[in-house]
């Protein structure tokens, strides 16, 4: 998690460290009001002896009648630490005696309410110098935060305090100097304000300075060695791919997923990524999986193949993309969230092997097997454990087949648990990601799979005139963007006009909802929820890219598809408003670089003049998806704005037009000819 500035402990704060401080079963009990929730990490709450409230007025009222503190817990289903936490304090009695006693407490799921997280983690990191789930927060009742923290242990130990001490200490400082703490929250508040508001938009014009810093900054932090950016633990981040694909850093990135998709962070039997790696080797994961770093990853491997024709790269993206449809996607095609790292209680349990457990499947071809894949006698993890990775340079003949086998075997384990919500903004990013994916490896699966999973959205979480996050939940602008970017894939992908369509109406809805008109720059949400206490704008490209560069890169695509100026117009003054960010950090930023790169760069169209299905359509199509083209856009000459639609087809033929701001090379009917004049494209850098 990126840390803010640290500002140092806080007096109240102090005064509490000062005296000393700093899956459960179900038998018997009661559930609490958590049980009437939808979200899987509040569900697994139900049933702790804690009288959990949602976010809600319920819980505000009683703080406020009672004057008693809020504890609010942030976290999500497939968080380890989320796991423990619950496991030690939360299940024990006496600890949910005192919690009960003294605070109003409160649950949220991240992944539900990322507005909420961001304003009380951006609290966290600046009161601590770090942050990380489960986040821990003492609220006023007005919601202010006065005292903040992450994971605490029952009992004072790894060098924190014990949550139970500290339970009792921050009552005592609320009764004894209430004056005091909210003072404390009033002034972290005011900051907050300040620290998540971008400053007003500058008249600098747009330039390149940024890209060549932000390639220089990464190029500092780049493992020559392992891959990656930094030490461990590792994240993909695959925001810096794409940013590093289309300004001159593509060796980087290349080498960097060369290395993932070799490593124990990529699942070399059931395909499919885990969420980070504990080592600067990519060996050992962090064991859980997200639906957001599947999306993200298939896109950076289908460009690498575009990239370099190398089939390493599609087959990854292809075992990514299976995974996610056999095991992440629910009967009418939306797709879930995330699987858990634990199986039984323990991280990794369900993926990693003992040599013993491999022999027993594959008897004598397991020598070569685990010599291929770094398998050993002693394990190469803990407690004689093997994490399944690339260690042999030529794989054996039979490896598909003894993959099978293993994969098989493992199936009969008790898999770690599976988070089955549904996020609109996750899967516009899995959807973008089919899209990809059955453009470049040409497989019709995969653009049927990105259709139902957006009609899925359209049925479920479209309605009343605007976009939910779930069938429960607002939507965010990071949904809309997401989303929407999907769709725009979607026709890329089908030429089929409605999800064009669609998207440019929720494009404007999310400008209605969302644009900050004075300032430029997207607010997370549409600022109606009064509980909200800071209107915040995202502006850190983390494991997912922010809102606001989604929406910029987004509108700049569909500027080129509609002639519509507006569009370009809120996209550039929200690159003025990120100017701060663009010149003195880029690389938290690289997903807003790759928008600064498209505002800056040729926009070429292709415009294919033919019938949309027509066998002449699709060949002149599938010579412009074999292209790495981060700057073109392809469509129907019938589905543009008025330019395109002026482009007819040659001698009763599909016929594509190459153009670059709106001026088009001689159009063809010939694959070859296209071919040749796509080239001309491509990046060189």
């Amino acid at each position: 998690m990126q840390s803010s500035k640290r500002y140092g402990l806080l007096p109240v704060a102090r005064l509490m460290l000062s005296c000393g401080v700093m899956g459960a079963e179900h038998s018997g009990r009661t559930p609490n009001r958590l049980i009437h929730e939808k979200s899987p990490y509040l569900l697994q709450h139900a049933y702790n002896p804690v009288d959990w409230y949602p976010w809600g007025a319920e819980a505000f009222q009683k703080a406020r009648k009672e004057n008693k503190p809020i504890f609010l817990s942030i976290g999500y289903s497939t968080c380890h630490w989320c796991h423990v936490m619950e496991r030690e304090s939360f299940e024990n009695d006496d600890i949910a005696a005192l919690m009960n006693k003294f605070f109003v407490c409160i649950k949220v799921d991240r992944e539900e309410r990322p507005d909420i997280d961001k304003i009380y983690m951006t609290a966290v990191q600046a009161t601590t110098g770090s942050g990380g789930w489960p986040m821990s927060v003492w609220l006023t009742p007005e919601l202010k935060p006065f005292f903040c923290g992450t994971y605490f242990p029952p009992d004072s130990r790894y060098g924190r305090p014990g949550f139970q001490d500290l339970l009792q200490r921050v009552h005592d400082v609320w009764e004894a100097n209430p004056d005091a703490v909210l003072k404390q929250a009033g002034e972290i508040t005011a900051a907050l304000a300040s620290h998540t508001a971008l400053p007003a938009a500058g008249d600098d014009k747009l330039h390149a300075a940024p890209l060549r810093f932000g390639l220089e900054q990464f190029r500092r932090l780049y493992d020559e060695i392992h891959g990656g950016f930094g030490g461990a633990p590792k994240f993909p981040r695959p925001a810096v791919l794409n940013f590093l694909f289309r300004a001159g850093g593509k060796e980087m990135a290349l080498f960097t997923l060369r290395k993932m998709g070799e490593g124990g962070l990529f699942d070399q039997l059931g395909g499919g990524f885990h969420r980070y790696s504990v080592d600067d080797r990519w060996l050992v994961s962090h064991f859980e999986k997200m639906l957001y770093d599947q999306a993200q990853l298939v896109v950076s491997y289908c460009e690498a193949y575009q990239i370099t024709h190398d089939p390493f790269y599609a087959d990854i993206a292809r075992r990514t993309c299976d995974y996610v449809l056999r095991d992440m996607t629910n009967p009418e095609g939306g797709f879930y969230s995330a699987e858990d790292a634990d199986s039984e209680g323990i991280e990794g349990k369900f993926y990693v092997w003992t040599r013993e457990e491999i022999e027993a499947v594959l008897g004598e071809s397991a020598d070569i097997f685990c010599r291929y894949y770094g398998e050993d006698e002693a394990g190469n993890w803990e407690h004689g454990l093997n994490v399944l990775h690339v260690a042999g340079k030529s794989p054996p003949p039979n490896l598909e087949e003894w993959r099978k086998e293993l994969f098989a075997a493992r199936e009969k384990r008790i898999r770690p648990q599976r988070d089955e919500k549904i996020l609109t903004s996750w899967n516009g990013l899995m959807i973008s990601a089919l899209c990809k994916a059955a453009q470049v490896l040409d497989e019709p699966k995969y653009r049927r799979a990105a259709e139902r999973a957006a009609s899925f959205i359209l049925a479920h979480h479209d309605r009343d005139g605007k976009l939910w996050r779930t069938e429960t939940v607002p939507a965010v602008v990071d949904d809309y963007a997401f989303f929407a970017t999907g769709l725009v894939d979607l026709y890329e992908t089908t030429l089929d006009a409605r999800w064009l369509v669609k998207a440019r109406e929720l494009v404007d809805e999310m400008i209605e909802l969302f644009y900050d008109k004075e300032n430029g720059g997207f607010f997370m949400n549409d600022g109606r929820d009064p509980s909200v206490i800071v209107r915040a704008k995202e502006d850190y490209d983390g494991a997912e890219p922010s809102g606001n560069s989604a929406a910029t890169l987004l509108l700049l695509r569909l500027a080129e598809f509609t002639d519509n100026h507006h569009y370009r117009e809120v996209a550039e003054k929200t690159l003025a408003a990120f100017h701060g960010h663009l010149e003195r950090a880029p690389q938290a930023v690289p997903q807003m670089l790759c928008a600064l790169d498209f505002a800056l760069g040729k926009p070429s169209q292709v415009v294919i003049a033919g019938q949309r299905d027509a066998p002449d359509t699709r060949a002149l199509r599938r010579v412009v998806d074999e292209h790495f083209l981060p700057h073109r856009v392809l469509l129907l000459a019938a589905d543009g704005g008025a330019f395109a639609q002026t482009l007819p087809p040659v001698a009763g033929k599909a016929t594509a037009y190459v153009c670059e701001n709106f001026v088009c090379h001689r159009p063809t009917n010939d694959p070859a000819v296209l071919a040749q004049q796509l080239a001309e494209l491509c990046p060189t850098r």
